[in-house]
């Protein structure tokens, strides 16, 4: 008995061990395929493949979101590829390997960037944004609200092969077999093709450097890549991008400018000029709060009913855009300025000495009292240089305030309006002071308001979303902005003050679908032209004593802001590229080249804002036609002259 059980035994034993032979032999006969397959150069190949699937996704995310890919873009990026793994094919066995690896992660960490700074800004990443750095704590607490699901395939690939090679399964090996002539002809061969992948990012950079403003059209002029290599050239040699190297030839083409908008848009609508002369001014720039919330209510409250009452009963900006790339900084130095920001909050980084016809100096010089007042840390964005530098008489930064209440790191919206009240109560007559609020901050969720009543309105199906806490975040920015208003009647200080309150830029992102859902339940013929503009108009009203209720529905910018209040004031306007608000220029450019006209809007093509249609140039009149020309030409003007003018200083040495 006791032998049956062990031949059975036996029998088991050897029947596992042939169990477990054939599959170590498999095992090895597949780690056998996929050496083989690695140290090929049917590897190399792979990675490229995947670097295009990549590529492809980040196009469909972004530039092709709102318009069909150009084949011309997918045979440049085919191009780009092909030659760089040629390239690498040609080298000895371990480097091409390890550059397949590197260039496989490169590439898709530059996609990933880009992808996420897309969804944020609806723009791409340059290498002038280095100097962004060190705000970086405050970038990165963004992310996870424009990270999605889908940006896990520019990197699952290389997680896979961390882990196959983590687990020994596939190795490198470390030399071809080949002869030593046999390895020098792959070595003059590899350098024959960098020098033919050098040769084509030279031509697809050409391609693309004339549209240096629109950072779409020169991907789809240039692919992705060959737009950063532009990138990279265009910041070393920056100054040879401007048209403009000298003052006295730059002042000539601004004077004409200024010339043709007087004769064409010089007839003032409403004639108020000084009647804001001697009178207090203060502006508020409202954080990330777009047009789109005004008047509009959910679960049957308003949710911005203070904004709501202040534009009804004063005048209303139904049309006011942003120029900037998604910064507060950038909105802040079109306002005081009058002239295009450049790329993300550089013209407060990098060109804070310029010298400008700025806002606090032309009032400065009308013995004004001047005054900034902003609840973050002086560091931010650059702002205890940029408004030490223009001479603004009382700098109030964070830490000129008592720390009461901080909302995501920024004095509350409620308490910092409060002391500036305060703060404004000792200064003599009469003053300007520009007050920038930060509640309404990304990521929305107002971590730190101590009293949550204070938002007032229930967002249902939105709550928790991005969505949900930006409209509660714009609820309590409405609630604080109220209190400012109380405050200024109470101190009976209102009646008498001149007031304009704007948003500094978009606060969601261009396709947030809970968004577009909220506005389709108001517009079920939402086209795609107006979900553009929707990005980019922001909320705008202003109160000047003694005028009637208006609503003003024409294109206007924040560029136009300084000739106003200059305008209202009866004050020397100096160097600016804005009109008056209250005159009738009817379009307004963008510093990425788009223009938004009453009926027309320009993104490299030109669109009826109306139906979503692109313009017909062989149907159109003839005479709409010049005149989308004129608008064109008219933007071009303005670009070249504001990149000039920051970039080399002109206005330093305008008089020379």
């Amino acid at each position: 008995m006791a032998t049956r059980i062990e031949e059975k035994q036996v029998k088991n034993d050897t029947k596992k061990r042939e169990v477990e032979e054939k599959t170590e032999r498999k095992r090895n006969k597949i780690k056998q395929i996929m050496n083989q397959g690695m140290n090929s150069i049917g590897f190399v190949i792979l990675m490229g493949i995947l670097v295009f699937a990549k590529t492809f996704l980040f196009y469909n995310s972004t530039i092709a979101a709102t318009e069909n890919l150009a084949v011309e873009t997918i045979l440049g990026t085919f191009s780009f590829l092909v030659v760089l793994v040629c390239f690498l094919c040609v080298l000895p066995n371990r480097a091409r390997i390890m550059g397949g690896i590197v260039m496989n992660i490169l590439l898709s960490g530059l996609l990933f960037g880009d992808a996420v700074y897309y969804s944020y800004s609806n723009n791409v990443l340059s290498v002038a944004q280095i100097s962004n750095l060190q705000y970086g704590e405050e970038i990165i607490s963004t992310l996870p609200r424009v990270l999605e699901m889908k940006q896990i395939f520019y990197f699952l690939d290389i997680l896979v092969f961390a882990i196959l090679k983590g687990t020994k399964w596939v190795k490198i090996e470390k030399k071809d077999k080949k002869t030593k002539g046999q390895l020098t002809a792959k070595w003059i061969t590899g350098i024959i093709g960098l020098t033919i992948f050098c040769i084509i990012s030279v031509k697809f950079v050409e391609k693309g450097k004339d549209k240096i403003y629109n950072k779409d059209l020169q991907i789809r002029e240039s692919t992705i890549f060959g737009y950063h290599i532009g990138d990279i050239k265009n910041m070393i040699n920056i100054k040879s991008q401007t048209k403009y190297k000298e003052a006295k030839d730059m002042m000539v083409d601004y004077k004409k400018l200024k010339k043709e908008y007087q004769e064409r848009y010089g007839e003032e609508r409403y004639n108020r000029k000084g009647s804001l002369a001697n009178k207090n001014i203060i502006i508020i720039q409202l954080e990330s709060i777009q047009e789109f919330v005004i008047n509009k209510q959910i679960n049957g409250k308003p949710i911005t009913p203070n904004l709501n009452r202040f534009l009804e009963e004063n005048i209303e900006f139904t049309n006011m855009h942003m120029q900037s790339y998604s910064t507060t900084a950038d909105s802040e130095h079109s306002t005081i300025t009058s002239i295009y920001p450049m790329e993300n909050g550089m013209s407060f980084s990098k060109y804070y000495t310029n010298t400008y016809d700025d806002l606090f100096k032309m009032f400065q010089q009308a013995n004004y009292y001047t005054s900034y007042m902003h609840g973050n840390d002086a560091y931010f964005w650059n702002r205890q240089n940029v408004y030490t530098k223009l001479g603004v008489k009382d700098l109030a930064l964070k830490d000129k305030f008592r720390d009461t209440e901080y909302i995501n790191g920024f004095l509350s919206d409620e308490v910092f309006y409060t002391q500036a009240i305060e703060k404004m109560k000792q200064y003599p007559g009469p003053f300007i002071s520009f007050l920038v609020s930060a509640s309404s901050h990304t990521p929305y969720e107002l971590e730190g308001l101590q009293d949550r009543s204070k938002i007032h309105i229930d967002v249902g199906q939105y709550k928790n979303t991005y969505f949900g806490n930006y409209l509660e975040a714009v609820n309590y920015a409405d609630y604080a902005f109220g209190v400012l208003l109380d405050k200024l009647k109470e101190e009976g200080r209102y009646e008498e003050t001149g007031i304009l309150v704007f948003g500094d830029h978009n606060g969601m992102n261009l396709h947030n679908e809970e968004m577009i859902e909220f506005l389709q339940s108001t517009n079920p013929n939402l086209n795609d032209v107006e979900i553009q503009l929707n990005y980019t108009r922001v909320v705008c009203g202003m109160k000047i004593p003694g005028m009637d209720p208006i609503t003003i529905e024409k294109p206007v910018s924040k560029l136009d802001i300084k000739p106003t209040l200059t305008y209202l004031v009866g004050v020397e306007d100096g160097f600016s590229l804005g009109t008056n608000l209250l005159a009738s220029k009817e379009f307004v450019a963008l510093n990425n080249e788009r223009i938004i006209a009453n009926e027309y809007y320009y993104d490299e093509n030109w669109y009826e804002i109306e139906s979503g249609n692109q313009v017909n140039s062989e149907t159109i009149q003839e005479e709409t036609k010049e005149l989308l020309e004129q608008y064109y030409q008219f933007m071009k003007t303005e670009l070249e002259i504001s990149n000039s003018v920051s970039v080399n200083n002109l206005l330093e040495h305008r008089g020379l």
